[in-house]
């Protein structure tokens, strides 16, 4: 992880990067599983999944979201910080053994109504698995402060 300061004048659209890999694994199920509550039987209970559409247990979206958002988070950007996150779908199951990884393409930038000194930079997301199919998408907004006038 390193830092690296970028104002909201840096941004350039259609610029991107992309993650390395993760395999998801039984162990993140039953992890996530603990940490939310959601012991759902999609996503735990491979007898139960053996008869539904899949075939085999599918991963929480909540899952896919924080280890998706997570192999992003390798720099800090000290005059920057995230606004949330909008327009999230979970597009395909993900299943234990699938490597996903993340893209990110900033997509616009606006200026924030209510603070003169920061913009908004909206980047999208997008989750892909082994095979490069999306299997998770969302917009992530970035409140980024502007670099002083001279």
């Amino acid at each position: 992880m390193h830092t690296r300061t970028m104002y909201f004048q840096d941004y350039e659209i259609g610029t991107g990067r992309e993650s390395f890999g993760r395999t998801i694994t039984e162990t993140d199920f039953v992890v996530h599983a603990g940490h939310t509550g959601d012991f759902f039987p999609h996503h735990m209970d491979a007898e139960f999944c053996k008869a539904q559409e899949f075939g085999q247990r599918i991963a929480h979206g909540t899952m896919v979201f924080a280890i998706g958002v997570g192999l992003t988070a390798h720099e800090i950007n000290p005059v920057a910080f995230s606004y949330g996150y909008e327009r999230l779908r979970f597009v395909r199951p993900v299943h234990i053994g699938d490597t996903i990884r993340s893209r990110t393409t900033i997509v616009r930038k606006e200026d924030d109504p209510r603070r003169l000194d920061r913009g908004r930079v909206f980047e999208k997301l997008e989750v892909l698995n082994q095979h490069d199919q999306v299997v998770l998408a969302a917009e992530h907004i970035y409140l980024v402060e502007k670099k002083e006038q001279q």
